[in-house]
């Protein structure tokens, strides 16, 4: 437990003199702190941040933000990804209200219980809000413990999150999880690095076994990821009177809750021209050149998206689509609604309107 306790007090000691300042780390309002949280989960902090400062903007309590609309929430959303993180994020403001009556449980355990809060979310409150001494673990946090304790669990594995959950439990000092616990996290962001990691200039180096061992890469262990899977994305823009034909999507399938044109999904690449023969809505209808190709990456997935302009005359598409949850939104409405990033670029590169 010695070399625990060292380790703790130096990465606290770095920390105190290399941390970045932050809105969040300035309180102890368990509301703004799990707001951060949740935003930063595969996000960054230079993109984080700005979506921090509007959520709290224009919802300053959990009060303002249960009783939003889903709708406003995805919008303000628009652009972080992982759009179930918004979702849960909704689901768990409204259960705050109405099963706790606004306050925040005070400990671990209880956090737990909250719709769409996970072990690292409820560590994150429970030591930063509420100075429990209940350890962190993300990403930087297997890396940091990974390397400096050689670590070679697979962190893909349960059994190992469990292992590293108790490594870190070991190392947070009791009186000060809270500053631990930032410490660690601040360290793997900017010191200990995936790639080029600050070595030569660490004050953990007579400690850190992967440095001793020059195998730095080697931790942490993790499985490879499956195989990425390739979708090409092929959009319709109906336009009639200024206005555009949008549908808001369903479940089972990314962007749920968002709103897109009228789509057809293909395995491969194929040409308009083979779609609109096979597909009787695009028949004899004036379309404009295809857009160019717009790539978008997910964790799991790649999208290849072009979009095709159609414009239609008064009498065009009176049934159909329109019966299919489509409906036609102006300029205005449209830059309401909560969309894939996919769709606002294009949007963008047409001058629909502003870029935001």
């Amino acid at each position: 437990m010695a070399g625990e306790k060292k380790f703790s007090s130096l990465l606290i000691h770095w920390y105190q003199e290399q941390k970045r300042a932050l809105p969040w780390r300035e309180t102890r309002d368990p509301y703004k702190i799990w707001l951060s949280e949740v935003i930063l989960q595969q996000t960054r902090v230079n993109q984080g941040l700005p979506y921090y400062l509007k959520f709290v903007e224009k919802y300053p309590t959990v009060f303002d933000l249960a009783s939003a609309s889903e709708q406003e929430v995805l919008r303000l959303w628009q652009g972080l990804g992982y759009y179930s993180r918004a979702r849960n994020l909704h689901l768990c403001s409204k259960t705050i209200v109405s099963d706790y009556n606004g306050i925040f449980p005070d400990n671990y355990k209880e956090l737990l219980k909250l719709p769409g809060i996970g072990t690292y979310t409820a560590a994150a409150i429970a030591s930063f809000a509420f100075s429990e001494a209940v350890p962190v673990v993300d990403g930087n946090v297997f890396r940091v413990l990974a390397r400096h304790f050689g670590i070679d669990k697979d962190i893909s594995a349960a059994s190992s999150k469990i292992y590293f959950f108790d490594k870190a439990s070991e190392c947070i000092p009791e009186n000060n999880p809270a500053v631990f616990n930032q410490a660690i996290m601040e360290f793997g962001a900017l010191h200990c690095t995936p790639q080029k990691p600050k070595c030569d200039d660490c004050l953990l180096q007579k400690s850190c076994i992967a440095f001793n061992q020059q195998n730095q890469q080697a931790y942490p262990v993790k499985t490879q990821k499956g195989l990425i899977r390739k979708r090409y994305f092929y959009y319709i823009v109906f336009e009639k009177k200024g206005k555009l034909l949008l549908k808001q999507r369903g479940p089972k399938d990314i962007w749920q809750g968002l709103f897109d044109f009228y789509l057809i999904d293909t395995k491969r690449p194929t040409s308009f021209d083979s779609l609109c023969k096979v597909n009787p809505i695009l028949k004899d209808l004036k379309m404009e050149e295809p857009s160019k190709i717009y790539k978008h990456v997910l964790s799991h997935q790649h999208l290849f998206a072009r979009f095709l302009f159609v414009r239609l005359n008064a009498n065009d598409l009176q049934n159909g689509l329109l019966q299919n949850d489509f409906d036609f939104y102006t300029k205005k409405q449209i830059e309401e609604l909560p969309k894939p990033v996919l769709v606002s670029r294009y949007l963008e590169d047409r001058g629909f309107f502003k870029k935001l």
